[in-house]
């Protein structure tokens, strides 16, 4: 067996981290079609943003390292923080207080199962 790992990443997307790492949980370890399915049914912003990685590290894999598509699984998944936007929103008594606009990086890494 090759020990070859497939990644795909998302680099600056609009959503915090927070949000993302419960998505992320719902796939870790789940073969490629089940991961596709679950995030396919998870109407989420997240959701949505993890399948377009998922579905870019799939082709990744077939298309460069030809790879046979059944007996892919998500290895490892992951989100990071990325630099935030900060701005200021008027508060009380002619005090500013922040506002944090929170963007992640986003990394799906696919692996190949022996079996099957």
């Amino acid at each position: 067996m090759n020990d070859v790992k497939i990644t795909a990443k998302y680099i600056n997307a609009r959503i915090s981290p927070k949000k993302t790492a419960i998505v992320l949980d719902l796939v870790r370890g789940k073969s490629l079609e089940e991961a596709k399915k679950i995030l396919a049914f998870d109407r989420s912003k997240p959701g949505k943003m993890v399948l377009k990685v998922l579905k870019s590290a799939e082709a990744n894999a077939l298309n460069n390292n030809k790879m046979e598509k059944d007996k892919l699984f998500v290895n490892r998944i992951w989100v990071s923080g990325a630099p935030m936007q900060k701005r200021m929103k008027a508060g009380a008594k002619g005090r500013a207080d922040p506002i944090l606009k929170r963007y992640s990086h986003i990394y799906v890494s696919l692996g190949e199962r022996a079996g099957k």
